[in-house]
């Protein structure tokens, strides 16, 4: 958001070192980073099929042998020599913009890189279960050619199974479903004994199930997961809605934008609601809804593509609306599912600034998106400080009441430039027990 007569008016910081490696971080990144990022990709799409012909079918039988090397592991263990029980993951594979301090210290890693497995697909029961370091890309691709989806799918490729639970995963379908670990029915964990726990809501373990979310794997090595899926169709039908006003009329938009029908007349709660505010004047709201093959074919409707790779990105092309004015377009499920992957939601524009340019995107937009890990990988420590003293990427979980005082907060107190954008997505779980917040 750009600053406003009530922020506070603070005095222009002088240029650094620092500044002038983030404007130039991309003669680093577009020759050497993106084409790694590129290969990185290829080979999770083609990991799961890979390992299909060499090693059979993935089976609850060989996830037993995945889960006995963790436990094995943990059982060599020496509680008096040894360091408290951590992941091996090293902190730059994280897809987060927080680089991990607590693994420098003394500890005792355990690998869980092998368990990269969707198990089963019920399409009865809708459920999955999948092994931690599957990937949403993966979850995607396997079930929505099934006709379903997870019901809260997090939109960037990079972010596993494991990292949505232990941290936490929301999406533009929160105000339904709630975060991503509120769609789990199981989990598998690892205990600090080299035990195995089956965890549900209402089993021995129940404590243990409730207290995973956000644990960052504190209570246990979480090794399976079971959640929810729920009926989708080929096209998400998509209106784009400009708002001008102030922050108090963007908020009361927004909440209106999920509000439930008052009569049979009215349209359903959206299944998607997504809220892009670019300054503290104007946003856009976008909902979905999902929609058939037949219906969006239809003479007359819009449908755009929005995941090749010579595509404006997302967020350039939402704000085309303050211009344009409100318009309702098909876009493919998958692809607006992951729709702001290719641009690392905004991140893009800091890290490759002539990424969302249309030569760019047409010559080189298919090595788009950078692995996160790999720009965390190349980061020098002075990069490391400047992005975590002067950059803000943070997601916030508000009571909807409160959403409006958020944003002013957020506008008085934060040194934003008026090209960012912030987005609320509902997912806090008011008292009624309906899901909305910031």
């Amino acid at each position: 958001m750009g600053s406003a007569g009530s922020g506070r008016q603070r005095p222009k910081r002088p240029n650094s070192f620092a500044d002038f490696l983030v404007q130039f971080r991309w003669v680093l990144i577009v020759p050497i980073v993106l084409p790694l990022s590129f290969f990185f990709y290829q080979y999770i799409q083609w990991r799961a099929t890979v390992r299909r012909l060499i090693h059979g079918s993935p089976s609850e039988e060989t996830h037993r042998r995945a889960i006995k090397k963790v436990q094995d592991r943990i059982k060599s263990r020496r509680p008096k020599l040894d360091g408290m029980i951590c992941t091996g993951r090293r902190p730059w594979l994280e897809v987060s913009m927080r680089h991990s301090e607590h693994k420098r210290s003394h500890r005792f890693e355990v690998d869980l890189s092998h368990l990269t497995d969707i198990l089963w697909v019920d399409r009865e029961r809708m459920l999955i279960k999948c092994e931690p370091m599957v990937c949403m890309s993966e979850v995607s691709a396997a079930v929505l050619p099934l006709g379903m989806a997870p019901q809260v799918l997090p939109e960037l490729d990079d972010l596993t199974v494991g990292g949505v639970i232990n941290g936490y995963g929301v999406e533009g379908s929160s105000h339904l479903f709630g975060l991503f670990s509120d769609t789990c029915v199981a989990y598998e964990l690892v205990l600090a004994d080299g035990s195995l726990v089956r965890a549900t809501a209402d089993n021995e373990y129940s404590d243990l199930f409730h207290a995973v979310p956000w644990s960052h794997g504190s209570v246990g090595l979480l090794v399976g997961a079971e959640f929810r899926l729920t009926p989708v169709k080929e096209y998400m039908k998509v209106t784009y809605s400009p708002v001008t006003g102030t922050l108090d009329d963007i908020a009361s938009h927004y909440l209106e934008s999920y509000r439930l029908p008052q009569n049979d007349s009215e349209e359903k709660v959206p299944d998607f609601v997504e809220t892009m505010i670019f300054n503290d004047t104007n946003a856009v709201i976008t909902t979905g809804r999902y929609a058939s093959r037949e219906e969006a074919t239809r003479k007359g409707n819009v449908i755009n593509e929005i995941g090749w790779w010579y595509k404006p990105w997302f967020h350039t092309h939402v704000a085309t609306a303050l211009k344009r004015g409100k318009f309702i377009e098909y876009v493919p499920a998958r692809e607006y599912h992951h729709r702001h992957t290719r641009s690392l939601y905004w991140e893009g524009a800091l890290i490759v600034p002539m990424g969302n340019h249309p030569l760019f995107r047409f010559f080189l937009g298919w090595l788009m998106p950078p692995k996160v890990s790999l720009l965390k990988l190349t980061m020098t420590n002075s990069l490391r400080n400047y992005y975590e003293q002067r950059h803000a990427c943070q997601d916030m979980l508000i009571p909807s009441r409160k959403v409006v005082d958020c944003l002013k907060f957020c506008h008085d107190n934060f040194e934003v430039d008026i090209s960012s954008v912030a987005l609320p997505s509902p997912a806090a779980q008011e008292e009624d027990g309906h899901h909305a917040g910031l």
